[in-house]
């Protein structure tokens, strides 16, 4: 915990979470004042849901926080149906387009240094990308970025499945970067 004058304080993202889990109507006040502020940081407050799944409050925050959401940008019907298989399950939103180490990530969860490329055969089935594809996954790792890559047709035939591993490799993550779960 934080002090301000030696007073005690927790940050605007865990404020915001303990509003949610006890008045509505406050929360509401609560993430107008904070935006009118300049102090709704979406990515802190995104890493704070991402840590307290079932604390009271998570789904009225998440909630509530949808009207100070811009669209996210998307550049495929691929990433749109993946971004939207995220939300139905509840997973944690990913930055999307993210540019990192010099490399634009299709989905990134930074607080995990986690990402997932979305591979067509199209886009990733010639020679040339194929080996690109994985000196760039490489140079992720060596910066610490862990990455999996998954397919369109996996996304098409496996919903289910693609966002219980997803959710599985961002716990397991949090553990290996000790991160609160």
């Amino acid at each position: 915990m934080n002090s301000w004058e030696g007073i005690p304080v927790t940050s605007v993202p865990r404020t915001l979470l303990d509003f949610a889990a006890v008045d509505p109507w406050f929360l509401g006040h609560a993430l107008s004042n904070a935006h009118r502020l300049g102090l709704l940081d979406l990515i802190a407050i995104d890493d704070l849901i991402s840590r307290s799944q079932g604390f009271r409050g998570v789904a009225r925050l998440r909630e509530g926080l949808g009207a100070y959401r811009t669209a996210t940008f998307t550049r495929s019907g691929l990433e749109r149906r993946f971004l939207e298989l995220v939300k139905a399950t509840g997973l944690p939103q990913p930055s999307m387009n993210f540019f990192i180490e010099g490399y634009e990530l299709d989905a990134y969860w930074p607080a995990e240094r986690f990402a997932v490329e979305l591979d067509t055969y199209d886009h990733h089935g010639d020679p040339a990308a194929f080996e690109k594809d994985r000196r760039r996954q490489e140079n992720l790792k060596l910066t610490g970025i862990e990455m999996i890559r998954l397919t369109g047709l996996r996304i098409e035939q496996e919903p289910r499945a693609v966002t219980q591993r997803v959710r599985r490799l961002l716990a397991q993550r949090r553990r290996q970067l000790a991160l609160p779960l």
